[in-house]
């Protein structure tokens, strides 16, 4: 029986198999599982939705990806406090247990209604699941070894969404779009019982009290922001709905700065930002994560409307991205203990920004294993900035402070990500217009806005190179190689 081999041993080991494994290993690998079904799940998703609004003959299947990024925006926030106070195993868990739960009712879902309200549900748990995971997993590597650990979580961060399209588009083709949903469950299942079985409880005793003016201002402002985001594209900037709503999310997240800046024991700790290493580490991904989802958004949208690929084909053209990941992160470990995150995030994002550019040279016949090859290279590129950023933006953090630092980061890419996806569908918006066959009527145009969106996507990595030349490779010193 699998529960007979599972069991702690020593408080550095634990038998997994009749085997002793480093604990941080074991958190690792369940932190990977679960951030890997995270983001899959993301991006099966939206290859699904055309499948989705034939099935229930609806037109608001665009709420199954909203309600869930809304769900997100509430509860990233809190996921930093309620660890610290309730404790990182007990969150986690419940996290987890909650994403895998709700992934199955998405499955046995009956209407577009009940689709809807158990997204939202996923992502309860999906908005816990990334900033708890990654503070458990910076509290058992010390900061020497994070460069290590950094490649390992280029797995779930940049081969999943690449996988997405391939593994939706299969699921939905051969078993039915239910499945895309049902995939989680016997996986994450497993995950679930090894992670209840091994992980270890830890609690901050100067969590303090739920700051709930802090709850209400962060999770309602930073909802409606993303709301007015996702409907500005569709609706028009102009309109009341996304005016009301921005207006709204702006407001209450100056509120927030204002009240969280003046707590003892904020949910939010802003004050953490004025660590340097943590908040150039913030503003390199935020640049950096808008451009990598941004390509990953509007390359497919080209390879399907003006290519006329399906989705899962579309998905085996951009894969190769992964390829690419998979040779520079080992290689960007090892770098990093000698030189330092400056020059590698520099040279990565400034090189990714190059081969975005690139893209603009895409045509309507342009030959599948060119752009295929831009993928390898991208990936490639990323690779060499991802794992240093990862790897030094705790540097600096105090282990009591990690879970709260884990939710700020987390809450800085999905609002990086959310404004990324609304200026670039924003621009596809008025250059593509679909004739009444469901063709584009102007492919020539449509590709123009296509050259626009990989100018933009390009650009966000540029910028993102720049601000890595303010980042200090003396301030991530605990997490290299000493200089001999």
């Amino acid at each position: 029986m699998i529960s007979s081999v599972l069991h702690a041993d020593t408080p550095d080991t634990v038998a997994v198999l009749g085997r002793r494994v480093q604990y941080k290993y074991v958190v690792a690998a369940i932190l990977v599982s679960a951030l890997f079904l995270d983001i899959l799940d993301t991006t099966i998703v939206n290859v699904a939705l055309p499948t989705l609004g034939r099935q229930f003959g609806a037109d608001s299947t665009e709420w199954v990806v909203v309600g869930y990024t809304l769900s997100l925006a509430v509860f990233i926030p809190v996921s930093g406090w309620l660890s610290d106070r309730v404790g990182t195993k007990r969150v986690f868990l419940f996290a987890f247990a909650m994403f895998i739960g709700a992934s199955a009712l998405c499955g046995a879902a009956q209407s577009i209604e009940q689709l809807i309200a158990f997204r939202v549900l996923q992502g309860v748990g999906g908005g816990m699941l990334t900033p708890v995971g990654l503070a458990m997993m910076f509290r058992v590597f010390p900061p020497a070894e994070r460069a290590r650990v950094s490649t390992l979580m280029m797995v779930p961060t940049l081969a999943a969404p690449a996988l997405g399209p391939v593994i939706g588009g299969f699921l939905i083709t051969n078993a039915g779009w239910r499945w895309i949903f049902y995939v989680n469950v016997p996986v994450g299942m497993l995950a679930f019982y090894v992670g209840l079985k091994l992980l270890r409880e830890h609690r901050e005793p100067t969590a303090g009290r739920f700051d709930l003016a802090g709850f209400i201002l962060s999770g309602g402002g930073l909802a409606s922001f993303v709301y007015a985001l996702s409907q500005g594209p569709r609706d028009g900037w102009a309109s009341a709905n996304v005016l009301l709503f921005g207006l709204l999310g702006v407001t209450m997240l100056v509120g927030m700065v204002f009240v969280e800046t003046n707590k003892a024991q904020p949910m939010l700790m802003l004050s953490l930002l004025r660590n340097r290493m943590f908040r150039n580490a913030n503003i390199i991904s935020a640049f950096s994560i808008a451009s990598f989802l941004g390509l990953l958004f509007v390359l497919p949208s080209y390879l399907q409307i003006l290519r006329g690929l399906s989705a899962q084909d579309s998905g085996l053209v951009t894969f190769p991205q992964a390829i690419g990941v998979g040779c520079s992160t080992f290689i960007a470990g090892s770098l990093y203990k000698r030189i330092g995150p400056r020059r590698l995030i520099f040279s990565g994002l400034f090189l990714s920004s190059m081969t975005i550019f690139a893209f603009q040279w895409l045509t309507l016949s342009t030959n599948l294993w060119w752009i295929r090859g831009l993928m390898v290279a991208r990936g490639f590129c990323m690779g060499f900035a991802f794992v240093p950023m990862q790897a030094s933006s705790y540097a600096t953090i105090a282990p009591a402070d990690n879970g709260r630092a884990s939710a700020i980061f987390s809450t800085q890419r999905q609002v990086a990500i959310s404004l990324a996806v609304a200026v670039l569908g924003t621009i596809l918006a008025r250059y593509i217009t679909m004739g009444p066959t469901g063709l584009v009527s102007d492919p020539q145009r449509a590709l123009a806005g296509f050259h626009m969106t990989f100018v933009v996507a390009g650009g966000l990595a540029l910028l993102g190179s720049v601000a890595a030349l303010f980042i200090r490779d003396s301030d991530a010193a605990g997490t290299m190689s000493p200089r001999r």
